[in-house]
């Protein structure tokens, strides 16, 4: 059996509007709805990084679900990016076209392999200029630069202490607001 290869129009035709679902490398992948827990994570990365980026007036904040469309083979639903105000006409009612500078996923058991090996390679090859990985199980944050043309640790939380973004300067993110 040939398995079939999805693009984001085909998506867009074939699955009901709304629907939790991501394309990469053409192939599809559907997510059921987050836990409690993951939900609860993101709303304080969120606060804390929207609040920063609208005193600093830096761009925009998105969660998801959004569509964050690389290419026409790669659509994903990041739970929350950023973009930076002279890429802010890259938001379009169907979503980002094109690359954000940062992006943060939030583990799910779900998820695990998807988001630390295939999404990390994917905006790593799409030039995603941060990457964070937060894992609300273990009460961790990873937070990855892209060098030249791969992701090195820029910083790692670890159920204490206190990160900061690459992207995003003067930002501190203390373990204690979001765990």
């Amino acid at each position: 059996m040939v398995q079939q290869k999805w693009t984001y129009a085909e998506m867009h035709e074939k699955l009901p509007p709304e629907t939790r679902a991501e394309v990469i490398d053409n192939e599809l992948s559907m997510s059921p709805a987050p836990s409690a827990e993951h939900q609860r994570l993101l709303k304080k990365i969120f606060r804390l990084l929207d609040g920063y980026v609208e005193a600093k007036r830096l761009g925009e904040v998105n969660i998801a679900p959004f569509d964050v469309i690389l290419d026409d083979d790669n659509v994903v639903q990041p739970d929350l990016f950023f973009v930076a105000t002279e890429k802010r006409g890259t938001i379009t009612n169907r979503g980002l076209q094109g690359t954000p500078d940062l992006i943060v996923e939030i583990l799910s058991p779900s998820s695990f392999y998807r988001d630390t090996v295939q999404k990390k390679d994917l905006y790593e090859a799409f030039g995603v200029g941060e990457y964070w990985i937060a894992d609300p199980a273990n009460q961790v944050i990873e937070v990855f630069t892209l060098v030249g043309e791969k992701y090195r640790l820029h910083a790692f939380l670890a159920g204490s202490g206190t990160i900061t973004s690459a992207r995003l300067s003067g930002l501190e993110i203390n373990a204690q607001s979001v765990f």
